[in-house]
């Protein structure tokens, strides 16, 4: 069978894309611009020095910090330096002040060398090497994300870092069957906060979600908790709890490991009630068990799931947080919880530890023709 021939115009496009794609892909474009700024630079320094000092072959050194490669960079902050030179050399007279600008010169461009040499282990540029990382934040933030819903079920997540970082230790998975009828949540807590334990929570939140829709909701735990322990890491604990609940009849079943309860709130007698359930910390003991809490939403029931660091401070424990934590949410009752996650979140979450917190809520089911 004859492969069919690509129109004149869709051969352009294609050749333009693969083009573009080789230049954004290395370093020519970039080296070709900054090898001519350099020289003229170096020109214009030699013609009027007085216009051009040296210092002004600072400018395509740091412009190469941001667009070279760890192995591209040291060579090209090397030919500049030689042109540092070749204006010295042509200069009539070197007095005080040229000599302080080729130090800080020199100093600067030795700082940049030397964070390139950090950077080669990772192999990328700078800008690079930080797209990746916005990258694996916006895969975290993906996992958490809210799949679609029937009208009958509102469900709300929202997190915050230590310190206002885009990493944090608290994270959030959810999914739902292929079938529609079910929907798993999971809210992990792993030990550290912050940017420390980011690079964790970068690694769990793929693995988490790939296990909340892969086995059974009795297994999720444990195979978790098989998987820490395989990480053998020096922190490699964490604390989560899991709801697995059906979107047909409300039913759920709640499991966690060393996590805060959940809290229920009641529609129809205003009061709340605390889902607690044994369950060691996941990464310490292998063979765990988790003890497993039922019960059935009925409408305009809400369930709260959260960490730590929603409930707990240094001035206060976490009983009287979760007290707390539930009085908020019984507030929220006659305005209902169109964007409650983010409001408790704001209001309970502790600067100096990460939050995360999941609201499940049963709406009335729409009687309208």
């Amino acid at each position: 069978m004859t492969r069919p021939q690509a129109r004149p115009g869709q051969r352009l496009r294609t050749r333009w894309t693969r083009l573009r794609r080789q230049g954004l892909d290395s370093d020519r474009p970039a080296i070709a611009f900054l090898v001519l700024l350099t020289i003229g630079l170096t020109i214009g320094g030699v013609v009027a020095p007085n216009v051009f000092p040296q210092a002004a072959l600072l400018l395509p050194i740091v412009l190469a910090s941001l667009w070279l490669g760890p192995r591209t960079l040291p060579w090209f902050v090397g030919f500049c330096l030689v042109a540092v030179i070749v204006l010295i050399v042509s200069m009539p007279s070197i007095n005080t002040v040229t000599v302080v600008r080729v130090v800080i010169t020199f100093a600067i461009a030795l700082l940049i060398m030397v964070t390139s040499f950090r950077r080669m282990k990772l192999g990328v540029a700078g800008p690079r090497g930080e797209s990746m990382f916005v990258d694996l934040r916006d895969r975290i933030a993906n996992q958490g994300a809210i799949p679609s819903l029937p009208q009958e079920w509102h469900v709300e997540s929202a997190t915050r870092s230590a310190g206002g970082t885009s990493f944090g230790g608290d994270f959030i998975v959810a999914s739902r069957a292929t079938d529609g009828s079910t929907l798993d949540l999971v809210v992990v807590d792993v030990s550290g906060k912050g940017i420390d334990a980011g690079t964790r929570s970068l690694l769990l939140s793929g693995a988490f979600g790939g296990l909340s829709s892969a086995v059974a909701p009795d297994r999720f735990l444990p195979d978790a908790n098989q998987y820490l322990l395989r990480q053998e890491w020096e922190e490699g604990f964490a604390t989560a709890i899991h709801l697995h609940l059906s979107l047909r009849t409300g039913d759920f079943e709640l499991r966690k490991a060393g996590h805060p309860p959940a809290v229920w709130l009641h529609a129809g007698s205003g009061r709340w009630s605390i889902l607690d359930s044994d369950g060691p910390v996941l990464g310490l003991i292998p063979d765990a068990t988790f003890e497993v809490v039922r019960g059935r939403l009925l409408p305009d029931d809400a369930l709260v799931m959260y960490t730590d660091g929603l409930v707990e401070t240094v001035s206060r424990d976490i009983g009287s947080g979760i007290d707390k934590l539930a009085g908020r949410g019984q507030l929220l009752f006659p305005t209902g919880y169109q964007k409650a996650a983010r409001k408790l979140i704001d209001q309970l979450a502790s600067s100096n530890d990460d939050g995360a917190l999941v609201l499940v809520h049963r709406r009335f089911p729409d009687l309208t023709p």
